[in-house]
């Protein structure tokens, strides 16, 4: 046989068959407990199992071969049954093996998976919401943003089209996340995922932050990981909404932009943001001096709604305007208006794109509230022999 047609490798799932075959989820199954499949010597029909198996996200996925499987953890130190997530509704657990079983039928090669492992280290905390994020109507995704060194060493994308298609690290990794939350946590759309209307970032939404060209410090440098570290964040994001200002040629004219995106009545909450400006913009707002906590400043202040306003949308609650403007508000959260986020550090900001082009983006938080808070973790660089 082939090397795809004989060892199939997923966790915790039933027998069928000839030989014994798993999911690369977990129904109810020990977290440890990988099983192989032996599926005919035809690499199609490999791939059309697992559509049959529901592992996939509808587009065709690597099956994953036992080779791949233990090269994918070969970068890893810790043993494969190491649980590196829980899932705090249902119970089910990532294992470094079920991790690794879906990483390689995302596509993702072996040097992916420290950014994969680190995502989920960071989704994993309290604060995140694990199971509310991924289960609401709400149809968040998340997104990653991978800063630091490492992100160039695995060739990730930062440029030109970057939260577009093309580069198998971003995709891959994207992909893999969206993998386990199916695979492993049972995420499935219209029984456990009731996402409204979902957004394409379901499917993979994994950037690279541009170092080229960037005038602030990197994230992984403000998250305490400098010294060559590389971090991933975690932001459980909704969907992407573009910046176009080609006109503007100053902080105040590009940043009011995106601040009015910010505050549009259909997502303005106490919830945090990500801002990804276009090197572009990055350059009118760097050479005119401004500090990335100033134009957090700036876009705080300016991404705000009337109370009149907010009530008129059926969007106003008092308990919210109290949470922002009560004991402990911020300086800059003026009276008689909604700000998005409670202070100026719930914006992140960062550099990504192409060189050409006054397009920026905004992509607010999940919830109505402040129901997920941004995340980050160290990437465990494997050692070099």
């Amino acid at each position: 046989m082939a090397p795809y047609g004989t060892d199939l490798v997923l966790d915790g799932m039933l027998a069928f068959g000839k030989s014994t075959i798993a999911s690369a989820g977990s129904h109810a199954m020990p977290a440890a407990s990988p099983r192989i499949h032996e599926v005919p010597d035809d690499l199609l029909a490999a791939i059309d199992y697992c559509y049959e198996q529901g592992w996939t996200d509808g587009l065709p996925v690597i099956p994953p071969i036992v080779d791949r499987v233990e090269a994918m953890l070969a970068i890893d130190d810790r043993p494969a049954e190491t649980v590196i997530a829980r899932h705090p509704a249902t119970g089910l657990e990532l294992s470094l093996h079920s991790a690794a079983v879906n990483a390689v039928m995302a596509g993702c090669l072996p040097e992916h998976f420290p950014v994969l492992v680190a995502a989920f280290a960071a989704m994993d905390r309290p604060d995140f919401n694990f199971h509310g994020s991924t289960a609401s109507t709400g149809g968040s995704a998340p997104l990653l943003i991978v800063s630091g060194p490492y992100a160039d060493e695995i060739g990730m994308n930062s440029d030109v089209n970057l939260f577009g298609p093309g580069n198998r690290p971003n995709a891959t990794i994207g992909r893999a996340v969206r993998l386990i939350l199916r695979n492993v946590f049972q995420m499935l759309p219209g029984i456990s995922d009731k996402s409204t209307q979902g957004n394409p970032g379901k499917y993979s939404f994994c950037i690279d932050e541009r170092a080229r060209g960037n005038p602030w410090p990197l994230l992984c440098e403000t998250q305490g990981y400098g010294g060559g570290g590389s971090s991933v964040t975690v932001f459980a994001a909704g969907g992407f909404c573009n910046v176009e200002n080609h006109g503007g040629n100053t902080p105040e004219q590009i940043l009011s932009s995106v601040a009015d995106a910010m505050a549009n009545y259909g997502c303005i909450t106490l919830g945090q943001s990500v801002v990804v400006l276009a090197p572009e913009h990055m350059r009118i707002i760097g050479d005119a001096g401004w500090s990335r906590e100033k134009a957090q400043d700036f876009l705080f202040t300016h991404a705000k709604r009337p109370v009149e306003g907010m009530q008129g949308v059926g969007k106003y609650r008092d308990r919210e305007y109290d949470t922002q403007h009560g004991k402990g508000a911020h300086a800059l959260a003026e009276k008689g208006f909604m700000h998005r986020g409670l202070v100026p550090a719930d914006i992140l900001i960062t550099m990504g794109g192409g060189d050409a082009g006054g397009h920026s983006c905004f992509i607010p938080s999940w919830s109505r509230g402040r129901g997920s808070i941004m995340q980050h973790s160290p990437i465990r660089v494997p050692r070099r022999s």
